[in-house]
């Protein structure tokens, strides 16, 4: 996601490559060709301007000339005003009511119904809840069939009503079901159209009156743009949403929405979706998004996925050598394995510091890294904790063994030692390792 703005970010910062000290004309140029990225990758002028004016005058301060190079100054701060303005914290969902109404609502096409699904899914497995999902979207009939192939999958139950018109009575009974089956949250499917248009707006706001939910959420195709901005301002004038939902992120070159719709709404984004599996949803955090755009990684969800799968012991043991700067290959190995369960492998990738870059072209499958595991596996144990050991003799001699062919393991060897660089260089940035604190 966002490789489009990640490049010319990481363009514009080398521009203060090699100079020694913060001067009004670097930060100048880098500061323009900031404003060019964000622009390109829709953003509203007025709020890049505002965004590059905010950089420009912490770039300028005296209690930072001398903190860092350059280079690395810029990245911080550049970072760090991304997440403010992202909403700078994640903002959980309000489910202290017994039962909790979520109502969801967004246009067609935006992916409303499956992301009703995946929270009933992450609700249900990580919240310990008892979700209902109610299908209340009375113009779409292929939203009730698809509503209750999620329910299944997940082994959460549907309320519908096929026959009933009134969406209305179809979420005040649901609750009404919920209430004498013990489930504690109800989620509502509401229907969607092409464009805001008023009949949708009066019977989304009816329904809001009628169920007073906990929770609104606006659900967006991030891929739209400032679509996306505008679309989730009409929604908000007419109902007073709580929370966003950006969908399709995985498709999103450019950013823009993900970027500027907080800023234009006053509502924070709470989950981000991607792909078509139940179990792709998570939690907005504004900094490690912030980190994934400019290349920093986001080591913090990694870890998290893998405590997911793994034991929290193991997750730790990676921390802590990730903070040392002492990953090397048996943990690369096993990070590998873990990543094959943990969804999208690209996606996943992204998260460790200097690979998104390396990978951003490539089609990888689920057995992409039979060929580096091979040439992991055919190092000796000293070789993989210690890959300064690898010289030319020793090169020849694993690439022989894994069956490949020397510059297939130069290349390999190249971008390791590239992202174990990033990792170091987080490290020494003043906060480029607070996202790492195990929650």
């Amino acid at each position: 996601m966002f490789e489009s703005l990640s490049e010319r970010l990481d363009s514009a910062f080398k521009q203060l490559k090699g100079e020694g000290r913060i001067s009004e004309i670097n930060v100048a140029t880098t500061v323009k060709e900031i404003r060019r990225a964000l622009v390109d990758a829709d953003v509203n002028f007025k709020i890049a301007k505002e965004f590059t004016d905010r950089v420009r005058e912490k770039a300028m301060g005296e209690k930072v000339i001398t903190a860092i190079s350059p280079g690395q100054l810029m990245v911080k701060i550049v970072k760090d005003e991304l997440a403010e303005l992202m909403g700078n914290t994640e903002v959980e969902l309000e489910l202290k009511a017994n039962p909790t109404v979520i109502l969801i609502a967004g246009l067609q096409g935006s992916g409303k119904t499956t992301f009703s699904g995946k929270l009933a899914n992450f609700l249900k497995t990580k919240k310990n809840k008892k979700p209902l999902l109610v299908a209340a979207d009375i113009y779409r009939p292929a939203a009730i069939d698809q509503l209750k192939v999620l329910g299944g999958q997940i082994g959460v139950e549907v309320y519908s009503e096929p026959e009933n018109k009134n969406a209305v009575q179809i979420a005040e009974n649901a609750i009404k079901e919920a209430k004498a089956k013990g489930n504690n949250v109800v989620i509502i499917d509401t229907a969607g159209r092409l464009a805001v248009d008023e009949v949708m707006m009066t019977e989304v706001a009816n329904v809001k009156a009628a169920v007073a939910p906990q929770e609104i959420l606006f659900v967006v195709d991030s891929m739209t743009g400032q679509d996306a901005v505008n679309t989730a301002k009409a929604f908000n004038e007419r109902l007073d949403f709580s929370g966003i939902v950006l969908t399709k992120l995985d498709g999103d070159t450019r950013g823009g929405a993900a970027l500027t719709i907080k800023y234009t709404v006053q509502k924070p984004i709470k989950f981000v979706s991607m792909g078509e599996k139940l179990d792709t949803l998570d939690v907005f955090y504004p900094e490690r998004m912030a980190q994934r755009i400019l290349g920093m990684g986001d080591i913090t969800t990694l870890v998290e996925r893998a405590q997911a799968q793994f034991d929290e012991e193991q997750a730790k043991k990676l921390e802590k050598k990730i903070r040392q700067n002492k990953f090397d290959f048996d943990d690369f190995k096993e990070q590998l394995q873990q990543i094959k369960k943990m969804g999208s492998i690209k996606d996943l990738l992204g998260m460790i510091p200097g690979v998104g870059k390396a990978v951003k072209d490539l089609d990888i499958s689920d057995d992409a890294f039979k060929g580096i595991e091979a040439l992991i596996n055919s190092m000796t144990p000293a070789e993989r904790a210690n890959p300064e050991l690898i010289d030319g003799s020793r090169r020849r001699r694993i690439a022989k063994g894994a069956g490949k062919e020397i510059q297939d393991l130069n290349q390999f060897m190249k971008q390791f030692e590239q992202m174990r660089q990033m990792m170091k260089m987080m490290n020494k940035i003043p906060g480029g390792a607070k996202g790492l604190k195990m929650r």
